[in-house]
């Protein structure tokens, strides 16, 4: 089969694939489910899931991500979402919930997203946010965009932040801004990074070359994808869509051979996009990913702030919203059955990271690592 195909005279397209046409091939061998381990490891900091939360107010609460780490996961904040520009961000997210519920019309709920969300961030809510988060104990990670990373990283690592993620919907090792005066104000990644003192995941990143320019900024880690899902529409106004089992095998091909060129620094590769169940899991850890970041999956637990809906960070942008607000779980499955079980169904929905233990297990394989070796097979 071709890699590329013609779509016109003189004009190329690489043919690529979906987590949903791609599935794992078990090999000879099975093992028993308790002696699989899904545990990793970024920098200093070990997880027991392969998991980290998209940093979205409607599923991810400071008290939501102490509860995610506490149960082996990585939860991620928004540094740039309602706890830090609202004293009371339960109420706003109630509020934003009536008002999604009883629109009439879309566009009233993205207005009240972006007045929502054009608050200005305060340095005391973010240092409130992060003292919440650190009180537990558990590793503290907290989310930018790249606009603002180099304006707000300094008040995040001076609150006790441990490990900063750099998030836009598409990223590169150099992001340029215009200021107010017309001139060019770039945000070399490379130079930021080795001027902090934490690690630092990126992303998203959708190839092979742009995950290996971000791999050499000195990240622990980078992000493949754009975050899309059910509530994102980066697809309709951007033109921009990521087939994540390729976009996942490309970036791994990037994390070999960046370990080759530098003699052994390993950089984890993270998976966003629409991962939506325990098989989804499975297989984009099958496809070279280290962990998923997951965030409408979320909103089935009881303890989401904004009882089953979900809406990304994009859908609140004040200029060109790519994303919208949308009821997608039931907010009843306590978030730790929802994690780790038992299942509440079988539509693999609930129990997400047994389902990848026992997927790990059916296939013999007993580390994420010897994992990513799995075969696989594609449907057209």
């Amino acid at each position: 089969m071709p890699d590329t195909v013609e779509i016109g005279i003189g004009r190329d397209a690489r043919r690529v694939y979906g987590l949903d046409q791609v599935a794992i091939v078990p090999s000879r061998r099975t093992r028993s489910s308790a002696d699989v381990s899904t545990a990793w490891q970024i920098d200093a900091y070990r997880f027991d899931i392969p998991l980290l939360t998209r940093p979205s107010d409607a599923v991810v609460s400071p008290q939501v991500a102490v509860a995610v780490g506490r149960l082996g996961g990585l939860g991620v904040l928004d540094g740039e979402g309602l706890w830090t520009r609202h004293e009371q961000p339960q109420s706003v997210i109630d509020e934003l919930v009536r008002t999604a519920e009883q629109a009439a019309d879309p566009a009233e709920v993205t207005a009240a997203l972006q007045r929502a969300y054009s608050s200005p961030v305060r340095d005391d809510l973010v240092q409130q946010a992060v003292a919440e988060l650190r009180a537990d104990g558990g590793t503290v990670a907290v989310r930018v965009s790249p606009q603002n990373a180099a304006a707000l990283a300094p008040s995040l690592v001076a609150a006790g932040v441990e490990l900063l993620v750099i998030q836009g919907t598409i990223v590169s090792a150099e992001h340029v801004r215009v200021g107010r005066g017309g001139e060019e104000q770039p945000l070399n990644l490379k130079s930021f990074i080795s001027d902090l003192e934490i690690p630092v995941v990126v992303g998203g990143c959708t190839n092979y070359q742009t995950a290996t320019h971000l791999m050499r900024t000195g990240a622990a880690g980078v992000i493949v994808g754009t975050g899309a899902g059910p509530t994102s529409t980066t697809d309709e106004v951007l033109g921009m869509a990521v087939p994540m089992a390729t976009a996942i095998a490309d970036a791994a091909a990037a994390r070999r051979s960046y370990l080759d060129e530098t003699g052994g620094r390993y950089v984890h590769v993270i998976a966003s996009g629409p991962i939506e169940t325990s098989g989804d899991i499975a297989k984009a850890i099958a496809c070279g990913a280290d962990a998923v970041m997951l965030g409408e999956p979320l909103t089935a637990a009881a303890e989401a702030p904004a009882d089953g809906w979900f809406w990304p960070s994009t859908a609140a942008h004040p200029v060109l919203p790519r994303g919208y607000a949308a009821p997608c779980g039931p907010a009843d499955v306590p978030l730790e059955q929802l994690l780790l079980g038992p299942a509440a169904g079988a539509d693999g929905r609930t129990n997400l990271f047994g389902g990848l233990r026992r997927a790990m297990a059916k296939a013999g394989y007993s580390t994420l690592k010897d994992f990513q070796r799995v075969g696989l097979t594609v449907s057209i």
